[in-house]
C-alpha cells in the first residue's frame, strides 16, 4: 500500500475525526486544544513556535501524525537545553532553529508519535530525522514522550534523557482520610496543620467544570494566571482568547477549582482531566494566604481524584515540595538527535553521566517519601 509522509503547517487540511482517532483521548494532543494554540496566536510563527506537523498517510487515509515545531528559542519547553545552545554559540555555530516535538508550554508526558502500531511510529521518528537533515536544523528533540515509545525513538537513532516530575498515584483510596492515614505520623501532622491554617483563614473551595463556567469566572481565572507570571517578572505564554477557545471546545476536560473567602474568589487553579489521569496546570491568587497554594493545587485536586476514582494526578514540572504532599518522584524522558557528530558525541557523554545522577536522585527522593514504611 502507498505510504506517504507529508509536512503540514496547519491542521486545517486534516479531518478532526481522523486526528482524534489517534489521540487516545489525551486532551493535550486533541485537535481542538492544538488548534486553539495556533488560532489564538500562542503557538505561531510570531512566538517562535512554527508548526511543521508530520502526517503519515496510507492509501490517502491518515495512519499517523507527529507533533513538530520549528523553534527559534527554547522557551516553553521545560526540558532545558540552554547549555547546549551556549556551547554551539561558543563554537561559532547556530543552534536555532531546531525542531521540537512537544505540546507547547505543556510539561506533560503523552503521545508524541500518534499511530496505532510501533512500525508506523518508527516511520514517523525516522521521517522527522530525515526532515531535520533536509531543512538543515541543528537538532531534533522529542519532549515528554511516553515510556512505551522510548525504544522506538532509540531505534530511530535518538539519544534519551531522563528527568523527574512528581505524580500522585491513587492506591485505591476510599477517602481522603485514608490517603492521609497512609502517611507517616509527622508528615500527616504537617499536612493537617497546613490545611487547618487555610480553613482558619475562612477559605472555602468550589469546583467548576469548564463547560459550566461563566465569562466572569474565566476572567477571574485569567487574572490569577497572569498574576503568577507577573510575580516572577515574566509574561504569560497563553492568552485569554486561548482559554476561551478551549473552554468552548473541550470544556468537559477542564476542572477549575476556586478558593473563596467571605464569599469572594481569591485564587483559582485549572486542571485537565484525561481518560485515566488529571493534570494540574495553572494557578494564581490575588491574595496571600499561608498554605493556600498547597491546598488549592494539590490537596483539593487529590481529594477530587479520590472521589472520582481517577488513577493519577500529575502536579506539573519540578518542585521537591510536592513530595511532602504525597506526590511521588516519577521519571520523565526526552529524546534528542543532533546533526553535528562532534556535538552528538559530547552530548551523549553528558547524558550518560546525567542519567546515572538522575537515577540516584530519584532513588533518594523515593527514600524521602512521606508514607509509612512496611515493617521488616
Amino acid at each position: 500500500m502507498e505510504t506517504v509522509v507529508e509536512v503540514l503547517e496547519s491542521l486545517s487540511t486534516i479531518a478532526e475525526g481522523e486526528w482524534e482517532a489517534l489521540t487516545e483521548g489525551n486532551p493535550f494532543v486533541s485537535y481542538r486544544f492544538l488548534d486553539a494554540l495556533h488560532t489564538s496566536g500562542c503557538a505561531s510563527n510570531r512566538t517562535g513556535w512554527s508548526p511543521r506537523y508530520l502526517v503519515l498517510r496510507r492509501q490517502g487515509k491518515l495512519a499517523g501524525a507527529m507533533l513538530l515545531y520549528a523553534k527559534s528559542h527554547s522557551r516553553g519547553e521545560y526540558v532545558f537545553d540552554h547549555a547546549w545552545a551556549h556551547a554551539y554559540e561558543r563554537h561559532g555555530l547556530e543552534y536555532y532553529p531546531k525542531l521540537v516535538s512537544a505540546v507547547p508550554f505543556t510539561a506533560v508526558t503523552g503521545p508524541r508519535l500518534l499511530a496505532t502500531n510501533e512500525a508506523d511510529k518508527e516511520i514517523l521518528a525516522r521521517a522527522a530525522i530525515q526532515f531535520a537533515q533536509e531543512v538543515g536544523v541543528s537538532s531534533l528533540h522529542i519532549l515528554f514522550p511516553r515510556a512505551e515509545d522510548l525504544e522506538v525513538v532509540r531505534r530511530a537513532g535518538m539519544m534519551l534523557r531522563e528527568g523527574v516530575q512528581f505524580h500522585w498515584l491513587n492506591r485505591d483510596y476510599e477517602s481522603f482520610d485514608q490517603f492521609l492515614g497512609s502517611m507517616a505520623r509527622e508528615k500527616r501532622k504537617k499536612v493537617k496543620q497546613d490545611r487547618r491554617r487555610v480553613a482558619e483563614a475562612g477559605v472555602s473551595f468550589r469546583f467548576a467544570s469548564g463547560k459550566d463556567m461563566t465569562s466572569e469566572e474565566l476572567d477571574f481565572f485569567y487574572v490569577c494566571y497572569s498574576a503568577t507570571y507577573e510575580s516572577h517578572y515574566s509574561t504569560p505564554y497563553l492568552t485569554r482568547e486561548f482559554f476561551a477557545q478551549i473552554q468552548a471546545s473541550i470544556g468537559k476536560n477542564l476542572l477549575f477549582i476556586f478558593a473563596e473567602q467571605a464569599g469572594e474568589p481569591i485564587a483559582a487553579a485549572l486542571n485537565f482531566v484525561g481518560p485515566d489521569a488529571m493534570y494540574g496546570r495553572y494557578w494564581g491568587t490575588t491574595k496571600f494566604v499561608s498554605g493556600l497554594h498547597f491546598e488549592l493545587c494539590y490537596m483539593q485536586a487529590i481529594a477530587y481524584c479520590i472521589d472520582a476514582s481517577i488513577r493519577a494526578f500529575e502536579g506539573g514540572a519540578q518542585g521537591e515540595h510536592k513530595l511532602a504532599r504525597g506526590l511521588e518522584p516519577t521519571p520523565t524522558w526526552s529524546a534528542h538527535w543532533v546533526a553535528d557528530r562532534r556535538f552528538e558525541h559530547a552530548i551523549q557523554e553528558f547524558l550518560n553521566q546525567e542519567t546515572g545522577q538522575m537515577s540516584e536522585y530519584i532513588d533518594e527522593l523515593a527514600d524521602r517519601a512521606p508514607f509509612k514504611r512496611a515493617a521488616k
